[in-house]
């Protein structure tokens, strides 16, 4: 077990945990004898890939196991002097939201969506701190305030859909805080953020630790977080605790190969400087990247407005485009990354340019121009471009088998028979890191970046010339993304294939892009060649996108909170 640095007793002690899961082949044990400390103002970061036991470990702490499949199979969780694990439902009830809170990765799904703000943060309140009528309202709009929610007052009447992404998990922390728990859980509580938002968010955290007094565990995948925000880190693989130790320790002298592949995953702003394009992952030599090659993509004065004037319900106001007069063009091997934070219209660009929504301006796919066909006139259009979208698993169809969802695309089109849709499904398996079996299993059945190389066999089924990649790598795991990332690159240059590569994270789309155009308010604010926005960015937009990128070294981050 981990021994805390300071001679305070901890406030919370977890002495040799197990857990079991329950399966058809019996018992088999996702998290082994795991044990660790947290003292009194402490942020203490568990890090790992999916499936190395972070949040099983999370959820053990908050007693919320589902009992149906997972269970404590031995050990105990001290929350001061009471042992969690032998704590009736009624007891751990007492407990949650009170002197131990939770913050979950989705905020849409941790808010109900038909009750107010307000509804929401006054129940804790009422039921942990007896706070009553107007008391719980203004504990309610003080919390909002701490969390720099502007408006408190209105946004308590507002619904969680009324609400963007960043402050919806303000609205969670506020939660988790308005009962002044002793020890806050946060599990992927910025992965789904834009760069500048969980900048903000992990800025907030490290001020309310500070006003409040509160413990912090912090469970993430993102080692530049890790960086910033720990004070002592353990890191998880299979379900046991592989290393440990104080930051500065862990990301400067890392004991163990997984640790140090985990750090050497990391992208790191500015790794690429210097050069005009990504690293070569293979001895291809990608002949189709030429500038005088007509590009595969050529896009003028792209523009999308959401409603039209004069609808009743918009009572004349004339709204203003999700998109506004946006250009770019991509040739054959050759990658666009398209940044921004969320509402800046990279998403609303990528769907317009397949011509999945209604869009006015010019848009042409392998020299063909997609305005105002049907339906049916786009279908041999889909054949020259396809999408991949960000979760993987909302794009497949959970009761479709892989190997069906993939050969879909061939069946609609029209190509080959069953055998020779077979043996080509059998070959983008292969060619995506996976073996032939996974064309008979269903999407639960395959991690993240499983089911992600899986969209991408299906993105490949049509021998696509372009491919838009919508967030595609955000969700994943770090080792895992670098897999995938080198696999998109890998296709790049055996296939020529064109990327417009959608994303918020600035050290991704360096190591992705040839060109780079950075959105904001549905506007193009700064375009040019990598090297060009990154080495020499002009607008203060994307300078603030680049500042906000984590950097893997907790030294770096000391020195900055000592000059602060």
């Amino acid at each position: 077990m981990m021994q805390s640095a300071s001679a305070a007793p901890p406030v919370l002690s977890v002495r040799n945990l197990s857990v079991d899961a329950r399966t058809p082949e019996g018992r088999r044990r996702v998290l082994d004898d795991i044990g660790f400390e947290l003292t009194a103002g402490e942020t203490l970061c568990i890090a790992g890939e999916s499936g190395s036991g972070k949040s099983v470990t999370s959820l053990a702490i908050m007693g919320l196991l589902p009992k149906a499949s997972l269970q404590v199979a031995s050990g105990s969780i001290l929350l001061g002097d009471r042992d969690l694990v032998k704590l009736s439902n009624k007891a751990m009830r007492s407990l949650r939201g009170g002197d131990i809170a939770m913050v979950f990765q989705e905020p849409m799904t941790s808010l109900n969506p038909v009750m107010s703000i307000g509804a929401q943060l006054t129940e804790a309140i009422r039921e942990h701190q007896r706070s009553e009528g107007n008391a719980a309202e203004t504990i309610a709009r003080q919390m909002l305030e701490a969390v720099q929610i502007t408006e408190p007052g209105r946004r308590l009447s507002q619904y969680p859909h009324e609400l963007s992404g960043g402050m919806r998990q303000r609205v969670m922390i506020a939660m988790a805080l308005s009962c002044r728990p002793k020890v806050l859980i946060a599990d992927e509580p910025t992965t789904a953020l834009d760069v500048t938002v969980q900048a903000q968010i992990l800025k907030l955290m490290r001020e309310l630790k500070q006003e409040f007094g509160t413990s912090i565990i912090l469970i993430t995948h993102d080692m530049g977080v890790v960086a910033e925000m720990a004070d002592r880190v353990v890191i998880m693989q299979n379900g046991r605790i592989i290393e440990e130790g104080d930051a500065l320790s862990i990301f400067g002298r890392p004991k163990q190969p997984y640790t140090q592949q985990l750090l050497a995953a990391v992208p790191r702003l500015g790794a690429h400087a210097g050069t005009d394009g990504p690293p070569r992952v293979t001895q291809h030599k990608v002949e189709t990247l030429r500038p005088d090659r007509t590009p595969v993509l050529n896009v003028r004065n792209l523009t999308v407005t959401y409603g039209s004037q004069g609808k009743w319900l918009l009572k004349g106001k004339t709204p203003a485009p999700a998109v506004d007069d946006v250009s770019f063009d991509i040739r054959p091997g050759e990658t666009l990354g398209l940044v921004g934070e969320s509402g800046s219209g990279k998403s609303t660009t990528g769907k317009a340019v397949l011509g999945l929504i209604p869009f006015a301006g010019d848009v042409t796919i392998d020299g063909r121009a997609i305005g105002g066909l049907s339906h049916r006139d786009m279908q041999p259009v889909r054949r020259s471009a396809q999408m991949i979208f960000q979760d993987p698993y909302a794009s497949l169809d959970p009761r479709m088998a892989v190997g069906t969802a993939i050969a879909e695309p061939m069946v609609i089109h029209g190509i080959d028979n069953k055998s020779e849709r077979q043996d080509r499904v059998a070959a983008l398996l292969a060619r995506v890191g996976l073996t032939p079996d996974a064309a008979t299993r269903y999407p639960h059945e395959f991690s993240g970046g499983q089911r992600q190389r899986i969209c991408i066999a299906r993105a490949l089924a049509l021998e696509p010339k372009l491919i838009v990649a919508d967030e595609s790598v955000a969700a994943l795991d770090v080792s895992v993304r670098a897999r995938v990332l080198d696999l998109l690159l890998e296709l790049q240059e055996t296939m020529g294939l064109a990327y417009l590569f959608i994303s918020h994270d600035m050290a991704v789309v360096e190591r992705m892009s040839h060109k780079v155009a950075v959105m904001r308010y549905g506007k193009i604010v700064e375009a040019g060649t990598r090297r060009e926005v990154f080495e020499h960015p002009r607008d203060p937009y994307t300078q603030a996108l680049m500042a906000a990128v984590p950097i893997p070294d907790p030294q770096a981050h000391r020195k900055t909170a000592l000059k602060a």
